[in-house]
């Protein structure tokens, strides 16, 4: 591959508590520097130390790249990060997105479609793990963030793309890890295990990235949060409500699938089959039946809304994505949409021998939905 034509100044942000973690990270990956908290007793602020990440560019650099310390990367990241930011010059590119919310509801889908980008949804946080903006965009971002008083970058970044019409771009394949549930924010005791949405290996991902269609408009989106299946609706962003959480009995009425969806949905439950119905009392008696409920009626959405967004948006490719590749991304996307619609709470039980009993069953109920979608 030629060399990309982007240069790609960074920094890893960090505190005096996980120096050591930050600067194997610095060293193994080639980056920048560390770019440590200017205020380290000071009240938690991860955009205190965020300001100082983005101020650090170096001379020549077209973009600047900020990862946080907490991230597992392949060792072919930054020239990755150079190659897509050579694709998408001008836009703000997030290497991780987390599996739950909206956000990682819209990785998902555009996974299963098979997009390799998909443009954020503006009125959720914008994932700050790993991302890099153009250099002059991080100045005008660094000038707008001081004069907030806010200490949350992921906000705070969100409304500034916002402000200026563009949401992030979110890379499908996920090549960056969250390594663990410890936050200087306080986010671990809040949103309990955290993971990429579609971890997907270098190797894999790259073509992706580098030629994969970009899934640029949500029609309306199915997530989980807390055990239950929502639904963000089209244009939510411009409403008096933006992050209102929609149930999707609330909202399937509002979709293309009209006054009948409700009943429909609901009547996915008796076409489990034996065998996924065998699977939906063994997650019940773990993790409840309203959560085994919930969970296969959102797959099903998700199943139904990949294959109609596909056909939309990608009419000439095959679908399901062809290859090798394409089939563990689709197996990875599955994987997680089980644990990260549990509660924070009991997200970690979902690794004790229950991955593989959720993945199952949310393949089936993704397949079902892509069924439906072609009657």
């Amino acid at each position: 591959m030629p060399t990309a034509r982007a240069r790609v100044s960074s920094a890893v942000m960090t505190h005096p508590v996980r120096r050591a973690q930050a600067q194997e990270l610095c060293d193994r990956l080639g980056l920048g520097g560390l770019a440590m908290d200017p205020e380290p007793d000071g009240p938690p602020s991860a955009l205190r130390t965020a300001l100082v990440a983005w101020s650090r560019i170096a001379d020549g650099a077209t973009h600047q790249l900020m990862i946080q310390d907490d991230v597992a990367a392949p060792d072919d990241f930054v020239d990755l990060v150079a190659h897509c930011a050579d694709r998408f010059p001008a836009d703000a590119l997030a290497f991780y997105t987390n599996w739950h919310a909206r956000n990682g509801a819209a990785a998902r889908l555009a996974a299963l479609a098979g997009a390799g980008w998909v443009r954020a949804a503006p009125e959720e946080f914008t994932p700050t793990l790993a991302i890099t903006l153009p250099v002059a965009v991080a100045a005008e971002y660094g000038r707008y963030a001081r004069a907030t008083g806010e200490r949350h970058d992921d906000e705070v970044m969100a409304a500034f793309l916002s402000g200026r019409g563009r949401s992030a771009l979110l890379a499908v394949p996920t090549v960056t890890e969250h390594t663990g549930t410890s936050s200087i924010n306080g986010h671990g005791d809040v949103q309990g295990v955290r993971l990429a949405v579609c971890p997907t290996r270098s190797e894999d991902a790259r073509p992706l990235l580098m030629d994969g269609w970009v899934l640029e408009e949500l029609d309306w989106l199915p997530y989980m949060r807390y055990g239950e299946g929502f639904v963000r609706l089209p244009g939510q962003e411009n409403t008096p409500l933006p992050r209102h959480h929609f149930t999707w009995r609330e909202a399937l009425p509002r979709t293309d699938l009209g006054g009948d969806a409700v009943a429909t949905a609901l009547g996915t439950l008796d076409d489990r089959g034996p065998e996924a119905g065998r699977w939906a009392r063994d997650i019940a008696k773990v993790f409840g039946e309203s959560y085994a409920d919930e969970l296969w009626i959102h797959c099903v959405l998700l199943g139904r809304q990949a294959r109609v967004t596909a056909r939309r948006h990608a009419p000439g490719a095959p679908y399901p994505p062809r290859g090798p590749a394409a089939a563990r991304l689709r197996e990875a996307a599955v994987s997680t949409v089980g644990p990260a619609g549990l509660s924070p709470e009991r997200r970690h039980e979902a690794g004790h021998g229950h991955t593989g009993l959720l993945a199952d069953y949310a393949s089936a109920a993704v397949s079902l939905g892509e069924a439906l979608a072609d009657q």
